[in-house]
């Protein structure tokens, strides 16, 4: 009896570190992702942009099936499949993976969307003045494209961020997975369910504000 009573103890301190250390790795599952998915991205978006029929009917479809399946279904697939290749990951490699693939096919659009921003004369003005392809890429196309479609990866980053929390099937414990625990423990869902929140609020504003910020610096 007394162990049960010890077991279903009300929400302390150390719970809301609990949950303050597993937001965390939120974060850190989402940065990593991310900036892994995001670099992939741009270059699958320039290879669309540049390959056009080839890599429309190569790169293309593969894209699509990231973008089109549910991302759940994608991390159960790959965390049991790959030990049959010879990938034994632990569940914080399995999600890294598949987030920044699924990233990587999300920034792709957005990526081909930049270039595709940038229009014929300015890059044959950049031409005209002697500058290579690799030159007028770095110094026209990318600034000027990335900066167009700047807040459309915001909001990429920001959704994979919350989506991170679906790696908790695969028993990485990120904000959700603790949140489930501590309300197994305590049986107080709405507060942990509130704090969680409060936590996924306090890791995407900051970003969005700094977002926002930045766009307004470039418009002037």
């Amino acid at each position: 009896m007394n162990d049960t009573l010890s077991f279903f103890s009300g929400f302390g301190p150390r719970d809301f570190l609990f949950l303050g250390e597993a937001a965390l790795r939120t974060l850190w599952i989402s940065v990593i992702a991310i900036s892994i998915g995001t670099g992939m991205g741009v270059i699958f978006g320039w290879l669309l942009f540049e390959g056009k029929l080839l890599a429309t009917l190569t790169l293309g479809p593969v894209l699509d099936v990231f973008r089109s399946v549910p991302l759940l279904i994608q991390l159960v697939l790959f965390y049991n499949f790959a030990p049959m290749v010879g990938l034994n990951l632990a569940p914080f490699g399995s999600g890294v993976v598949i987030l920044a693939i699924y990233t990587a096919a999300l920034v792709a659009s957005v990526a081909r969307g930049g270039f595709e921003a940038v229009g014929v004369p300015m890059r044959r003005a950049s031409r005209s003045l002697g500058m290579s392809y690799w030159q007028d890429l770095r110094h026209v196309v990318m600034p000027i494209g990335m900066r167009a479609v700047f807040p459309a990866w915001v909001g990429v980053a920001l959704g994979v961020m919350k989506d991170s929390a679906l790696v908790s099937v695969l028993g990485y414990v990120e904000l959700l997975k603790a949140s489930q625990i501590l309300i197994t423990r305590t049986q107080q869902p709405l507060l942990i369910l509130a704090l969680a929140g409060a936590f996924y609020f306090a890791l995407s504003y900051p970003i969005s504000r700094y977002a926002a910020r930045l766009e307004e610096r470039w418009e002037q």
